[in-house]
């Protein structure tokens, strides 16, 4: 017995420090987040936020790529590109290359619509361009964006259907056909309340040009309206998420489905909103395994051909 006792009196503080490692993340543990610096930093445009970290990882390559857009519900307020960090160095050391961006946020000068959107465009023009130099393999792309940035992948995904007269379409573009959403608040007209409450703002198509000059302001800009693109998909959220419930990726997936794109929902068991991008979570080698799964897609060319705007 005295054993007995000796033995559960040295197990206690590592169970004690399991339960503790295992809390869901909070925001504070979120914004804490931090990684290596990247291989090189490139620019897009002008703006200070205008810009790229691209990580490579050793070899020859060439490698396959994850585009990483942070979320913060489009503000400045709740940090990104360095808190992308941390999954970055994780990526990199799995023989992924990151392209990891930053962006005008609704509360820039410049951000909000269009310009928002349009720093995605020439964030992947810049990726189109420079990427077999860096030893990229372009065949092989998945977007992965977190909470708002899981918003503006699934967006990218849609970009070939955005309507001729707007002026977010574009005639050609780096197609990329493989997403992770990972809290994604994708659908902003059925969501919109829920962004309300989860951000304290409005869905950020309502920043930037008057949107009196825009009769249908989603148009271009909800990702669930420009299906079907082609896409497959993976909606990652945390069973604990109050920002993006389950319902939300459930509903969305049902939506692309109904569509004709693919998708699938991976629930993270007892993970909160920001255990979804953290490498240093207990949830990372799920959400590692649904990346992987995403390029393994591209490899296999699963993916069908995009529907022209015309089709819509």
């Amino acid at each position: 017995m005295k054993i007995r006792r000796l033995l559960l009196s040295a197990l206690l503080p590592t169970f004690f420090c399991a339960l503790v490692s295992a809390a869901p993340m909070k925001l504070d543990d979120y914004m804490a987040l931090s990684g290596p610096a990247p291989t090189v930093r490139l620019a897009y445009g002008p703006a200070p936020s205008q810009f790229a970290e691209l990580f490579l990882p050793q070899g020859a390559g060439p490698f396959p790529v994850a585009v990483l857009v942070h979320g913060g519900c489009w503000t400045e307020r709740f940090g990104g590109i360095k808190q992308l960090r941390n999954m970055a160095g994780a990526l990199r050391e799995r023989g992924i290359a990151v392209w990891n961006v930053e962006y005008r946020r609704v509360d820039e000068a410049g951000g909000g619509y269009p310009g928002m959107y349009e720093d995605m465009h020439a964030a992947l023009d810049l990726l189109a361009s420079q990427g077999r130099a860096q030893g990229l393999d372009l065949e092989r792309v998945v977007a992965v964006g977190h909470s708002a940035g899981g918003q503006l992948v699934q967006w990218i995904a849609g970009r070939a259907r955005i309507p001729a007269s707007s002026p977010l379409h574009r005639a050609r573009m780096l197609p990329v056909r493989a997403v992770v959403s990972l809290g994604g608040l994708a659908d902003l007209r059925r969501e919109r309340e829920l962004i309300k409450t989860s951000c304290g703002r409005d869905t950020p198509e309502l920043a930037g040009l008057p949107s009196a000059a825009r009769p249908d302001v989603y148009s271009d800009t909800n990702a669930a309206e420009l299906m079907p693109n082609g896409s497959h998909t993976i909606l990652v959220t945390g069973e604990l998420d109050t920002i993006s419930p389950p319902r939300v990726a459930h509903d969305y997936a049902a939506l692309a489905h109904k569509a004709g794109d693919g998708a699938e929902v991976l629930i993270l068991p007892g993970a909160s909103h920001y255990d979804e991008v953290a490498a240093s979570s207990a949830s990372w080698p799920l959400v590692l395994g649904a990346i992987e799964r995403a390029l393994a897609h591209t490899a296999k060319g699963t993916s069908t051909p995009a529907a022209s705007p015309a089709a819509r």
